[in-house]
């Protein structure tokens, strides 16, 4: 049995793709790539297209359905389903790869499909090499320490959280909070760490390692067009 390899590519910057993972890609000659839309394109091949000569790869690209939830309706299984087939069939005979954007073992596209491809392969080899993760570049491109010491940290996936801010109270006890793609919810977070007299402590950045980078130290400053999908505030208390 061949190897799967799950690439993490990092956050956007082909620069910040580890040594390990351009090895593996130069290896092999399979390449699975996911994009949100079946006519888009995949921001993980960007990277890798930027620093590895890809002709002569197979590239196979795979359409995943966007879900916000840890309960998919019965169409997004049998898609995951049908892609993980597909993979499979593909590793019995070669080595592949997947690629993911940032770190795969954080909220990867990825581990949609870990649990089926071990249901359908049980015997199947799996190496998951990791990415630097956008919070990690982010906080580096802002200057900024995550954690010290006894510090805690608190990563909130923004774009889940409707109106529901409330709900984030215990989070307030966190010495440092990480709001993650925070384009639709901005305005209610603002709110919510004015309230806290936090505000003046938040930083948003967005497109990390992309073309278009921002780094924003006073949120009222920001203005419409700086909103972006891949974006994130991080807020530190001391």
């Amino acid at each position: 049995m061949s190897y799967l390899y799950i690439i993490g590519v990092g956050p956007g910057d082909p620069e910040l793709l580890t040594l390990k993972a351009l090895r593996i890609l130069r290896e092999l000659s399979v390449l699975f790539v996911p994009k949100g839309k079946e006519d888009g394109k995949s921001l993980a091949l960007d990277i890798v297209r930027r620093v590895i000569d890809l002709s002569g790869k197979d590239i196979r690209e795979l359409h995943f359905p966007m879900v916000k939830t840890t309960q998919p309706n019965a169409e997004q299984i049998w898609r995951w389903e049908n892609i993980a087939k597909e993979i499979i069939r593909v590793v019995e005979r070669c080595d592949a790869a997947f690629l993911t954007l940032g770190d795969p073992s954080f909220y990867s596209t990825f581990f949609y499909l870990y649990d089926r491809l071990f249901t359908l392969k049980p015997d199947l080899k799996i190496e998951i090499v990791p990415g630097v993760s956008s919070i990690n570049a982010a906080a580096a491109r802002a200057g900024l320490s995550l954690g010290l010491a006894s510090e805690r940290i608190a990563i909130i996936p923004a774009n889940y959280l409707g109106s529901d801010f409330r709900s984030l109270s215990s989070c307030f006890n966190f010495d440092t909070m990480v709001f993650m793609k925070v384009d639709r919810n901005l305005e209610e977070i603002k709110r919510f760490l004015s309230e806290k007299g936090l505000l003046e402590k938040a930083v948003y950045i967005s497109r990390v390692g992309m073309d278009g980078e921002k780094v924003i130290y006073d949120l009222n400053n920001l203005r419409p067009d700086d909103l972006d999908y891949f974006s994130i505030v991080i807020v530190k208390r001391k």
